[in-house]
């Protein structure tokens, strides 16, 4: 989590802005502008994803794949 919190922290001051401002912007609460700036990892994807999305980017969900079968080399 940690790259995330820097690289939004990073991008706001860039753009000159203040955390309330930016929540504003991105559409959500302070509180999760602050969350995902210290660190924390008890998120909300789509809450990151929100924050995110003001600078082009997006999270996926971690998917397991199957990777038992013969069918798949590495």
């Amino acid at each position: 989590m940690n790259a995330i919190a820097d690289f939004v922290k990073k991008r706001r001051k860039q753009a000159g802005l203040t955390q309330e401002e930016f929540a504003m912007r991105a559409g959500v609460a302070l509180t999760v502008i602050r969350k995902i700036e210290q660190g924390k990892e008890n998120l909300s994807l789509s809450k990151v994803n929100q924050v995110l999305h003001m600078f082009g980017h997006i999270l996926a969900p971690i998917i397991e794949n199957n990777y038992a079968t013969s069918d798949n080399k590495i």
